[in-house]
Formats: C-alpha cells, structure tokens, sequence
C-alpha cells in the first residue's frame, strides 16, 4: 500500500507570495497554525501552536529551497513522524501550483486508512485556507472546522 497522501491546488498569487505566506511566522497565522515560534529555514526546529485548541507541535524543517520547496517533518514526539513535502510551480506571474505529499505513515497500523483519510483532509483544509488568505484576504477560516 502506498502511505502517501498527496492534495493540490492552484493558487492565484506569485510564488514567492505562497511561499512567504508558509515560512513567515507573521503570516501563517491567518490561515494555518495561531503561531510560528520563528520564520521557517533549512536545519531549524520551530514549535507550531493551536490556540484553539490548546495545542503544539514540533517540526524540523529539512530542506527550503526558496519559492520552490519546503521539506519538514513532524510527528516524532508521538512516534509517528513523517516527511512532508510542499513544493511550489510557478505557472505564470499570477498563478501557483501547490502540491503536498506527506509520507511515512506506519502501513501495518490497523487504522492506516483512517489516518490517510484524516492527513487528505487536513492538507486539503489547510490549502483552501490558504488560498482564501492570499486570493481574497480571508483570515478567519483557520481553526473553523468542528470536531
């Protein structure tokens, strides 16, 4: 089986504004996590908060290459780390294509299709924020979902 959970979309924005909008904590703010302990850089630990939720988690960012990809991983604290991939094409001036694979999920785990399904709809949560946030400057999605 393949534990690879990939989402897409297109976003009307440059590149290097979807880029920002992940990598500076000021601005991730307004479409994914309440907080980023710092700007995300290749080789740094950055603790990621959920106010809502009363929550943190821990990621190691692996690899930046800027406008293009961001490679974290996360999860470790709960012994059930995986890699995340986001990569960025720019199609033209005005429009993005971004993609997210995450990888590592334990494949004997009994609830392995339950998690795949919880990581799709997470990622496809967080990219409608996102494109909410830059295409129209809508900050209030995030954390809107009711368990």
């Amino acid at each position: 089986m393949d534990t690879q959970v990939t989402t897409k979309f297109k976003i009307y924005k440059q590149t290097n504004e979807v880029f920002e909008a992940i990598v500076d904590p000021f601005k991730i703010g307004n479409f994914w996590f309440s907080s980023s302990s710092e700007r995300w850089e290749q080789g740094k630990t950055i603790t990621l908060r959920y106010d809502e939720y009363e929550a943190e988690g821990i990621i190691h960012v692996l690899e930046i290459e800027k406008n293009k990809k961001i490679v974290f991983s996360w999860g470790g604290e709960s012994d059930e780390e995986t890699v995340v991939i986001i990569t960025l094409k720019e199609l033209d001036n005005a429009r993005t294509i971004i993609e997210v694979n995450e990888s590592g999920l334990n494949e004997d785990d009994p609830e392995i299709v339950n998690k795949m399904l919880g990581q799709k709809e997470g990622w496809v949560y967080m990219l409608t924020c996102l494109k909410c946030y830059l295409e129209n400057g809508v900050s209030d999605l995030r954390a809107s979902l009711i368990h």
